[in-house]
């Protein structure tokens, strides 16, 4: 189990023979998503774009992609009780709360009940059923491309951006910013309609902040404004000039 400031992450780790392209398990990946969404609609949902995931938990089958990396086993994580991610049995999984697992705490409860990821390389699994269904569903619906010959893919939400900072708390300065100034709108808003995100940046993280009007009545939403912070994580990079042919 992993934590953030903001939420655990239950990382399922699945070893499997070496037999599958990774097309292929990413297709299984997605599948597996697509079908647990089915099975609980309403808790869980396999959409990447987090505006359209309302409250429910997001099975991120995104981890199964070329650039990404998840916390290891043990792996000390960077908050203040310096919380460890740490392997559990699934009985301990509706139990368990992720400040309970830190450096003190760990190294007592490994001597006392071992490694419960024990014997996972001697149980590989296969993809055989997953790529069935997957064949059964078809392709998964995907958002529609902007119209702006970029190529991106536009949110069906009505979205609105209110800044970009350099860290969380200026993020969160300005959305509370934002709220002053949109007071009457603040009631009709969701817990999830509040999007502050981590962005990728150059070589950092940087943060967006947006709000999801989808709750607010279509002739009281407010338009796009100027942001409140406009933070570029990218200024002042030089990027070497593409190869000419």
């Amino acid at each position: 189990m992993a934590e953030d400031q903001r939420l655990a992450r239950l990382h399922i780790l699945v070893r499997i023979a070496p037999q599958w392209t990774y097309r292929e398990v990413r297709l299984a990946a997605e599948t597996l998503a697509r079908e647990v969404e089915n099975r609980a609609p309403g808790l869980a949902t396999a959409r990447w774009w987090k505006e359209e995931r309302g409250e429910s938990v997001f099975v991120d089958f995104n981890q199964n992609a070329k650039d990404r990396t998840v916390a290891s086993a043990y792996s000390v994580r960077p908050l203040p009780d310096a919380r460890v991610s740490t392997p559990l049995t699934w009985d301990e999984v509706q139990t368990a709360r992720p400040d309970q697992f830190t450096v003190p705490t760990v190294p007592r409860r490994f001597a006392d009940m071992g490694d419960p990821h024990a014997g996972i390389d001697d149980a590989a699994g296969t993809l055989d059923g997953l790529l069935r269904l997957a064949a059964e569903l078809g392709p998964a619906e995907k958002p529609p491309r902007s119209g702006d010959g970029s190529g991106r893919r536009q949110s069906v939400m009505p979205l609105i951006e209110v800044a970009r900072t350099r860290t969380k708390p200026e993020a969160e300065a300005a959305l509370d910013e934002w709220k002053s100034r949109h007071a009457d709108l603040v009631p009709a808003l969701h817990p999830a309609d509040v999007l502050v995100d981590g962005m990728r940046g150059s070589s950092s993280l940087w943060y967006r902040v947006r709000v999801n009007l989808q709750h607010v009545p279509e002739g009281e939403r407010p338009p796009q404004e100027d942001l409140i912070a406009d933070y570029d994580p990218w200024a002042g990079k030089e990027w070497p000039a593409r190869p000419t042919s």
